[in-house]
């Protein structure tokens, strides 16, 4: 992926050893060979012949000392006439100690021919097929483990580290469409049940979006996914990133992109608080404009370095502005009641809120906004919504932010709002 995207794996390190252990884990059949197999020795027996290299392998087994416990399987296979329940005990250990030795060949063949051989009941089947679909995937066989896994899956569909495995071998095997549909499926699954979902699937849904011949939107979408149940600081930069840079999106909304940013904790450097600064300004928005150059110095961000005497300037510049806003802000109220539309009382509303009077603030834009008239009225009804946000009030809040509408960026904006703790 490009860079500066923060999701540059869709699979962690740690998801994948996890899953792969837990569906691994030699989902204990096969762990010491003899030990299933006794559940049929009441009607079959091991011929003395083959069973001393047997119980040799498996006490080397215990001791770790897994090539060796294969060399002497070895032996046993070379005692003819072999029984089918002599050969299911053979294999049963050869599994167990193939796995362990590394050697992911041979465990596979032996995985397969416990299956074949008509004598694990069909959830055990599912069990040592999730076995198989390991096995591939630690031997990089990528197709071969989804496709075991979704064999596995069949048995016992409640399986959730075979189902992870499956949709990460998809994944690494370039089967976008699978890997995506699959994990989207787990998603809605659990957002349906009122549970968040794992991180790990909705990063791969951003990802498989991202090569999946970069289709933005449902990039886009998986982000804002993210940010919903995961709202990490470099999910929300990637998020912002991305639908400033639509295309339609419109420069005027520079400083509700910054205002976001400033929600999120996203603010790139003295750059983003200083031209946040100067839009609030040019909008009229002294008080706000005061408040993001407080927060820069507080931070330790803005009042230093070479640009540190234009911060102090603009700092004086806003200081003395919003110091003259109340009585500035009552004169322009007084004219805007005169107006035939209702820009100006939409704009000195969200001023009163930056000076922390809510209710006088947002009872002037409903006004404005009732009044008609209005350049944008999308731009004003997301400004209310932010508005009744700073006051607190999230749910009046999502219920102005839902009706906000527009192709240039106000929905989307809107919509991020929304997402915002």
């Amino acid at each position: 992926m490009h860079r500066n995207t923060p999701l540059r794996a869709a699979l962690r390190a740690s998801t994948l050893t996890m899953a792969v252990a837990a569906a691994f884990g030699l989902q204990s059949g096969a762990g010491g060979g003899l030990g299933w197999a006794t559940a049929y020795a009441q009607a079959e027996q091991v011929r003395a012949e083959i069973g001393k290299p047997l119980q040799a392998a498996r006490d080397l087994i215990k001791a770790q000392k897994f090539k060796e416990a294969l060399a002497k399987l070895r032996e046993a296979e070379a005692v003819p006439n072999r029984t089918p329940y002599e050969n299911f005990v053979l294999e049963q250990m050869r599994a167990s100690a193939a796995s362990q030795a590394g050697d992911y060949e041979q465990a596979i063949k032996s995985f397969q021919a416990l299956i074949a051989s008509g004598r694990l009941p069909e959830a055990e089947q599912g069990r040592y097929a999730a076995n198989v679909a390991a096995l591939y995937y630690r031997a990089k066989d990528y197709g071969n483990a989804a496709n075991w896994a979704a064999r596995a899956l069949k048995s016992n569909p409640g399986d959730q580290a075979t189902r992870t495995l499956m949709i990460q071998s998809y994944y690494l095997a370039g089967d976008y469409a699978a890997a995506s549909r699959e994990a989207l499926a787990d998603i809605q699954a659990a957002e349906r049940a009122g549970q968040t979902p794992p991180e790990d699937k909705l990063q791969l849904l951003a990802n498989v979006a991202a090569r999946n011949g970069g289709d933005k939107n449902a990039y886009i979408a998986a982000l804002e996914r993210l940010v919903a149940y995961y709202p990490k600081r470099e999910y929300w930069a990637d998020l912002l990133r991305r639908i400033e840079s639509k295309p339609g999106f419109s420069s005027r909304l520079a400083l509700d992109v910054l205002r976001l940013k400033l929600a999120t904790k996203t603010m790139n450097g003295a750059t983003d608080y200083f031209e946040m600064a100067q839009l609030a300004l040019q909008e009229g928005q002294a008080a706000e404009a005061k408040k993001v150059l407080d927060e820069g110095f507080a931070a330790g961000v803005l009042g230093k370095g070479p640009e540190a005497e234009r911060h102090k300037r603009l700092l004086a510049l806003a200081t003395q502005r919003a110091n003259e806003a109340p009585q500035m802000l009552k004169n322009a109220e007084a004219e805007a009641a005169a107006d035939k539309d209702g820009n100006a009382l939409v704009r000195i509303g969200l001023a009163y809120t930056a000076l922390g009077q809510y209710d006088k603030g947002i009872a002037l834009m409903q006004q404005g906004i009732a009044k008609g008239g209005l350049k944008r009225p999308h731009d004003a009804n997301l400004h209310l919504g932010i508005a009744l946000l700073r006051a607190g009030q999230k749910g009046r809040a999502a219920q102005v932010l839902k009706t906000v509408g527009g192709t240039d960026g106000t929905a989307d904006l809107a919509r991020l709002w929304m997402r915002v703790p």
